[in-house]
């Protein structure tokens, strides 16, 4: 079957500009104390840890080195700034003040606590649904972090009577996956360990609330493109996990309400910029796919 789609060739320069701001891509920006990188996750609402320039989207470690161009190094241990990013991580862990979890399709985000619902209400998982959404070992992990409240790794592992290191790494991104666990410090001697905690106790208030899920796409979307300025076919998706359907309709929301205008099949700009972008926007047709 032949398909067409319409891409950017690049974004507005305007835009990129717009983003060295939100996403503090600049050197006077950048992000130094813990205290800076929650005043960052909690404007942008959500955020990557570790992604540099080539991934789509804010990222905790590019406003930390305070550059547009930021690219990760093959020897992130011996990297000053990927260091500095890692110690930041460990530090609103223990402060407690935003979600840090790795979600769906392995992608590890920050996410401000006013964010935390409307992801919830897409990815997250009621009580009576574990029986049948959850795996048998994620089941046996819940079982005892819900009697033991917060352990460490290997104990979680011992405790759950789970050998197979691999199904038991699985099985915890599973439970990270359904915003049912979270790992609340990291601890480095005598080796290193997270300690794992259940969300609900960390952020009680945002988990029990109640969103319909059409809202939360909205919300998402809403999030991404106050931050963005705009957003590309297929942007939206690859930085939330969002379904490229969800995240369309998530987007269509926006231009309903007047918040977003739609110049180009997928390409979502916000209603007040629009008019200084439109000049800058070139568009292509993408060879067809067989």
């Amino acid at each position: 079957m032949m398909r067409r789609s319409r891409v950017p060739v690049a974004l507005p320069a305007e835009i990129e500009d717009f983003r060295d701001v939100a996403w503090q891509r600049e050197g006077s920006r950048q992000v130094d104390t813990a205290f800076d990188a929650e005043r960052f996750i909690d404007r942008v609402g959500f955020t990557s840890c570790l992604t540099d320039a080539r991934r789509p989207g804010p990222s905790l470690y590019v406003a930390v080195c305070g550059r547009r161009d930021a690219v990760m190094p093959r020897n992130v241990q011996t990297d000053p700034e990927a260091s500095h990013t890692w110690q930041l991580k460990d530090d609103l862990l223990r402060r407690g003040q935003i979600y840090y979890g790795k979600l769906t399709g392995a992608r590890t985000l920050f996410l401000a606590r006013r964010m935390v619902p409307y992801f919830n209400a897409v990815w997250g998982l009621r009580r009576a649904d574990e029986p049948r959404r959850l795996s048998r070992t994620a089941r046996r992990l819940l079982r005892v972090l819900r009697r033991e409240w917060e352990i460490a790794t290997a104990d979680l592992r011992k405790d759950a009577g789970i050998a197979d290191r691999g199904r038991f790494t699985r099985a915890l991104d599973e439970l990270q996956s359904a915003m049912l666990v979270v790992p609340s410090e990291a601890y480095y001697q005598p080796k290193f360990t997270y300690i794992w905690t259940l969300a609900v106790g960390r952020f009680p208030d945002e988990l029990r609330r109640r969103v319909r899920r059409e809202i939360a796409l909205r919300e998402i979307a809403r999030c991404f493109l106050s931050s963005a300025g705009m957003t590309v076919p297929g942007e939206l998706a690859r930085v939330t996990g969002l379904s490229r359907p969800d995240a369309g309709l998530g987007n269509r929301a926006l231009v309903a309400e007047g918040f977003a205008v739609s110049p180009a099949r997928g390409v979502y700009v916000l209603a007040d910029r629009a008019e200084a972008t439109r000049p800058s926007v070139t568009w292509t047709a993408r060879s067809p796919a067989t």
